[in-house]
């Protein structure tokens, strides 16, 4: 007997997986359909609410995570108890390290976060097992290293003004990666508080650029979070490039 579930369009794809919005462009693209049906059995989906913790920093990694939808801010706290925010994640960014035992941040849910979890030896079998599935995780680590090196630049050397452009366009940009149109609307994932640590600057500051960019009709505001960009290249001059 066949196991395998399928819908009206008789697909050999986990119902799971037919309505997965990420699984193309995350590392479950570079599954066959039998490997979907084997990481499927293992798979829990769930909605968690905004300023959710999802995993401790310093604590044992049991499972691992594709971000279906939503954003998830990475923190690292230090040892006076001070706390940085690191990093941010989008779907279909996978959430955690293999092959270590304890996580190495902190990630909590900035908005209302979709997201597919397996257990840790779960995916660090098959890993080892598929080297198309080591390679897909290669290529996402990377492209982060990559973003990461871009942030480092907005943090060190541009002017406050550009570092909040940098951060509005980062939203638009990552939280929609298929927009095609040359405007998007959208609301902060974050709060002003939030947004000034991830940038190193006070929130007097941010709110200041904010209005600042409001003014020039580069970004227009409306109750505090939605933000409309009407135009996505005159944002991208804004923030530098």
């Amino acid at each position: 007997m066949d196991i395998r579930r399928k819908d009206v369009h008789n697909s050999d794809l986990p119902i799971l997986c037919q309505a997965c919005e990420s699984r193309h462009r995350g590392v479950c693209g570079a599954l066959t359909s039998d490997q979907l049906l084997q990481l499927s059995k293992h798979s829990n989906r769930r909605t968690v609410e905004p300023d959710t913790e999802l995993v401790g920093e310093s604590t044992q990694t049991k499972s691992y995570s594709n971000i279906i939808s939503g954003v998830v801010k990475l923190s690292k706290m230090m040892a006076d108890g001070r706390q940085q925010i690191v990093g941010l994640q989008f779907a279909p960014d996978f959430l955690g390290r293999p092959f270590r035992k304890e996580n190495g941040v902190t990630a909590e849910t900035a908005t209302e976060v979709n997201v597919c979890s397996f257990p840790k030896n779960v995916i660090e079998r098959m890993i080892s097992e598929m080297p198309e599935l080591e390679h897909k995780l290669l290529e996402q680590t990377l492209d982060e290293l990559d973003e990461a090196r871009n942030w480092m630049l907005t943090l060190g050397r541009k002017s406050a003004a550009e570092k909040v452009a940098s951060f509005v366009l980062l939203i638009a940009t990552h939280a929609f990666p298929d927009n095609d149109s040359d405007s998007v609307a959208f609301d902060l994932p974050m709060s002003r508080v939030d947004i000034a640590d991830f940038l190193g600057l006070t929130m007097e500051t941010v709110s200041r650029q904010l209005t600042k960019l409001r003014k020039e009709d580069v970004i227009r505001i409306a109750n505090n979070r939605h933000v409309v960009v009407p135009d996505l290249n005159h944002l991208s001059e804004r923030a530098g490039f």
